[in-house]
């Protein structure tokens, strides 16, 4: 009988020194995730940020939630779910790629990829520069539009290709 009940006795120590040695791991996971969680709730909108950096709220469509800003380069990285077209109110129309990346800076983006605006042809967009009511954009061309129509956040239209 003496040897039965070491046997159950060691058998239940390994079972518990198991569970013991997967707690840490266990912890770990959970600190992750609601480390991820936190941080994705602390996240500010995109237009937040667009505000931020002083430039208007509506130059991205609405489908442009997830996006990256690197703190330290500056360097902001929006995707969409679709290549869409956005027009607005003074007739200008932009279309945006699924990823468009550029470096911003208190009242610009500059050294944008994934952009373009509809001239005669479609031209890609390099720059965007805010001043004062007016917004610049640097695309093939120079081209100035009024930052008024670009305050308020559109729906983005699906089209075929960039």
């Amino acid at each position: 009988m003496g040897s039965l009940m070491g046997y159950w006795f060691s058998s239940k120590t390994k079972e518990v020194t198991k569970d013991l040695n997967d707690v840490p791991k266990n912890i770990k996971g959970g600190a992750k995730k609601l480390v991820t969680s936190a941080t994705e709730k602390r996240k500010r909108p995109l237009a937040d940020v667009l505000q931020e950096f002083e430039l208007p709220a509506g130059i991205f469509p609405r489908e442009a939630t997830k996006y990256e800003l690197d703190e330290e380069s500056k360097k902001l990285t929006v995707t969409l779910p679709a290549i869409c077209e956005v027009s607005y109110r003074d007739s200008s129309i932009l279309r945006f790629s699924t990823c468009v990346t550029c470096h911003t800076e208190k009242g610009k983006l500059t050294e944008i990829e994934g952009l373009k605006t509809k001239v005669v042809i479609w031209v890609r967009v390099t720059s965007i520069v805010s001043e004062e009511a007016k917004l610049h954009f640097t695309a093939g061309l120079n081209k100035t539009r009024e930052r008024k129509v670009y305050q308020v956040v559109r729906d983005g239209i699906p089209v075929d290709k960039f």
